[in-house]
């Protein structure tokens, strides 16, 4: 039988630290909670849980001097929970190394979700699995189940800048440094037409791995395509 995984909260709230225990626990996962950031890394580094669900704001040690921390010695999944959206935007351009980021308020169902995301991408990436979408970046040529694609080089661009950190969120900001060698200045619709087009193409394909986080930008994460549609 294969054990539950144990998920880490560190949340000072204590009315949403217990939602959250009970949500994951009905989820069949092994749960602790700490509910200040003081030595956060070091029982991370001892117990090596299965992800950690980790909140900004927290007495002790907050999250981002925690996140470094634990970046120092482990990959374990990290999921940041902030109770501003705008705040994500200051995160992500910190480049901090979680996985995901969750805005209060949110539903308990969403974070399981999240949760449950994260640690089967976890699972993906430790296998022996080959990839299911191969970029020729020489060529400029890309390869889903090893089937050809023929992508645009803005395209190309933009997928081989989202495949390159699985998981991570992409605001449109870092996507657009990435589509033009030029740097010309385009808008974040810009970024939103070329990522439609590139999910339509991969689609076609059977493959959607593009994900849009809303309010911050996208990721990329491995999964069958459910229809044919955009």
């Amino acid at each position: 039988m294969t054990a539950a995984a144990h998920i880490l909260v560190v949340e000072d709230e204590p009315k949403i630290a217990a939602l959250l225990h009970d949500y994951l626990v009905a989820s069949a996962y092994r749960v602790t909670v700490r509910e200040t950031g003081s030595g956060a890394v070091e029982w991370i580094r001892d117990n090596a849980p299965d992800a950690v669900l980790l909140d900004l704001m927290l007495p002790g040690e907050d999250g981002l001097a925690i996140c470094r921390g634990v970046r120092t010695f482990s990959q374990v999944p990290l999921l940041m929970v902030t109770a501003r959206v705008e705040e994500i935007d200051r995160l992500l351009g910190l480049e901090l190394g979680a996985d995901d980021y969750i805005c209060k308020p949110f539903s308990p169902r969403e974070v399981v979700a999240r949760v449950r995301a994260v640690l089967r991408r976890a699972s993906a990436a430790a296998s022996d699995a080959p990839a299911p979408i191969e970029l020729d970046e020489v060529r400029f040529e890309v390869r889903v189940q090893g089937r050809a694609l023929a992508l645009t080089p803005v395209e190309f661009r933009l997928l081989r800048k989202l495949a390159a950190q699985p998981g991570r969120v992409f605001s449109r900001g870092q996507l657009i440094d990435a589509l033009y060698e030029d740097h010309r200045v385009v808008s974040d619709r810009t970024v939103d037409s070329h990522i439609k087009n590139l999910r339509r193409k991969l689609v076609a394909m059977g493959v959607d791995p593009i994900a849009s986080v809303y309010g911050v930008g996208y990721r990329f994460e491995w999964q069958a395509a459910e229809s044919e549609a955009p």
